[in-house]
């Protein structure tokens, strides 16, 4: 588990006047064409409390929406960004996490990605923010969503199962030999003890446990995990692992998945890049740099363009 300052690419803007920011958002779009330079200059470098100032003083000081004046302004991939720049992260996840359930299909991937990647605070507050905006639970919608399983690793993750204060040396020796016996031990996997022990541990406790299993395996977690398990329950739990290891890693590796292959996957880019900008993503820069030998800039740029790339740019910054 490496320890780190958790460095943002987006910080409060230091000469920051709303109403200033609200009059030239609404100058680079009213009459012919759309300024969409200023409107990048602007929300790509406002933090997200400083963005809600901004629309406040939208509405009060000029008597329109914001969101709503953008929406009509922008459009495809570029509008996806700003609108979501303009959303608190609880809210956005909770954007995401039901725009993966509604309709035919569900979307796994990411509703692990969110769900499995965030500490129980971070979930509650995209679990509030759910309810908010939809009026169903969470947990609810995620039920009549999957099953086995991975429902089960889902909905522990929306619960307050985690004591991130328990650190005991002893029992993790012991849930590693558990570990090993549900897995490698035996003929066929345990599914559950795999849940039930990775979704309870806490990030410390979680990490004695996994130098426990290396002693007795021989082998990482995450290298067991993959022999024996398959599909979005192997995603979700490897997503467990590896926030507990490297958080930013984990991300980075993602960022990396949305743009390798044929096509971009610009859902799962903004997505992270947006969520991410004001909180680590100064470290998953770093880390995506280390992992694949070249910067996270470079690689957005080369398969983004127009005002959409000129926005995901500005929000992983030059530093």
């Amino acid at each position: 588990m490496e320890s780190y300052q958790e460095v943002a690419t987006v910080r409060p803007h230091a000469a920051f006047d709303a109403s200033a920011d609200a009059k030239a958002l609404r100058a680079a779009m009213k009459g012919w064409g759309t300024n969409e330079q200023e409107i990048i200059d602007i929300l790509c470098h406002r933090s997200n409390q400083q963005r809600q100032h901004i629309r406040n003083a939208y509405t009060t000081e000029l008597g329109r929406d914001l969101i709503a004046d953008l929406k009509s302004e922008l459009g495809g991939k570029f509008e996806s960004v700003i609108v979501g720049l303009m959303m608190s992260t609880a809210d956005y996840c909770a954007k995401q996490l039901h725009k993966a359930m509604k309709g035919a299909g569900t979307d796994e991937e990411t509703l692990v990605e969110i769900l499995c990647s965030r500490t129980f605070d971070e979930v509650k507050q995209i679990a509030d923010a759910y309810h908010a905006a939809y009026g169903n639970s969470l947990d609810k919608d995620i039920k009549g969503d999957t099953s086995g399983p991975l429902q089960r690793l889902l909905i522990l993750a929306l619960q307050d199962t985690r004591n991130e204060r328990y650190v005991d040396a002893r029992q993790a020796a012991e849930q590693a030999k558990l570990l090993y016996r549900a897995g490698e031990g035996k003929l066929g996997t345990d599914e559950d003890t795999f849940i039930e022990i990775l979704s309870h541990s806490g990030q410390h406790q979680a990490f004695l446990i996994f130098e426990e299993y290396k002693k007795i395996s021989g082998r990482t977690i995450e290298q067991a995990l993959r022999d024996e398990m398959s599909g979005e329950l192997l995603t979700g739990l490897l997503a467990i692992v590896k926030t507990v290891n490297n958080r930013p890693a984990y991300f980075a590796e993602r960022l990396r998945a949305a743009m390798e292959g044929f096509g971009t996957d610009d859902t799962m880019l903004v997505r992270i890049l947006v969520g991410r900008s004001e909180i680590d993503l100064g470290n998953i820069k770093h880390e995506y740099e280390k992992l694949y030998g070249k910067t996270l800039l470079s690689a957005v740029k080369s398969e983004t363009s127009g005002d959409y790339g000129k926005a995901l740019l500005a929000l992983i910054g030059d530093a």
